[in-house]
């Protein structure tokens, strides 16, 4: 694909879906579109675009490959050690009340890990967590708890199942009681304005398909978002070389802490939650 005929492709599908390519790497985008376009058979990428227009199931199938839906249930265990035994508890003892945000959290079963999380480690708090995604159809089966394979839930405790999960003809869906604890939305990082006063904020494997540029706008969102010592966690294959001067500091492999410099808006002292998955 040359330069004119991306230029092209990414207006159809600004147009199409208000996806904006611009904010993606676009080597790695065009090499991804590349083969993923080499499976129509096309001339060219004009003919692609208009089975775009003409075949919403297409669209929506392209659209699916753009948001990259890839989720299963405590996904890197080391990192979900970490958030359980370390991370969590600190900002359990910190605050009455968590509010946590996993942005671009797929079909859910990163948001519902957390909770399930935080039922274990404080069952009698009422935390918020806020879980948002830009692909419309991945957000609706994430709110409905599911169903999930069985190999989605492969990292998850076997003597826990029964508790957090209700078993559908061998498929799995996550029980109303957890599943409540969770708001999910309609939410693009590029484009929608993001809330703050999050005590915690989940991003992984997001933000590396995105250009340079763009990446450090969508850091400095997430700092403002956080309150101070609130923590960002990324994914295992992302790094925050810059974190010294983009007002983060390293806690451990993939979480980053608000350095203190803004005053928080209230800080509470509880005492600490107690449990292990």
């Amino acid at each position: 694909m040359n330069p004119e005929e991306f230029a092209y492709l990414k207006k159809k599908i600004r147009q199409l879906t208000n996806f904006d390519l611009d904010n993606y790497g676009h080597n790695q985008m065009i090499r991804r579109l590349d083969g993923y376009i080499a499976r129509y058979k096309v001339h060219n990428v004009v003919q692609f675009c208009k089975i775009l227009q003409n075949d919403e199931n297409e669209l929506e199938k392209l659209q699916k490959f753009l948001t990259i839906n890839v989720s299963e249930f405590f996904r890197d265990l080391t990192q979900f050690k970490i958030l359980q035994e370390e991370i969590l508890p600190k900002l359990l003892r910190d605050n009455l009340k968590l509010n946590v945000w996993s942005a671009g959290c797929s079909n859910g079963a990163e948001a519902y890990s957390v909770a399930i999380l935080l039922d274990r480690l404080s069952p009698y708090r009422e935390h918020r967590i806020l879980a948002t995604d830009i692909d419309k159809k991945i957000i609706s089966h994430a709110a409905a708890g599911g169903p999930y394979k069985a190999a989605e839930l492969r990292n998850f405790p076997k003597k826990l199942e029964e508790k957090y999960f209700k078993n559908e003809n061998g498929d799995f869906r996550v029980v109303d009681r957890i599943r409540k604890k969770i708001a999910f939305r309609l939410h693009d990082l590029t484009q929608d304005p993001y809330e703050d006063c999050f005590d915690l904020i989940i991003c992984r494997n997001v933000v590396i398909y995105f250009n340079g540029q763009t990446k450090k706008i969508l850091r400095k969102k997430f700092l403002d978002a956080l309150k101070v010592n609130g923590v960002l966690f990324i994914g295992a294959t992302e790094t925050m070389l810059d974190m010294k001067d983009n007002g983060f500091q390293r806690l451990s492999a993939c979480f980053y802490k608000k350095k203190a410099g803004v005053p928080e808006k209230y800080q509470e002292t509880v005492l600490s939650g107690r449990g292990v998955i």
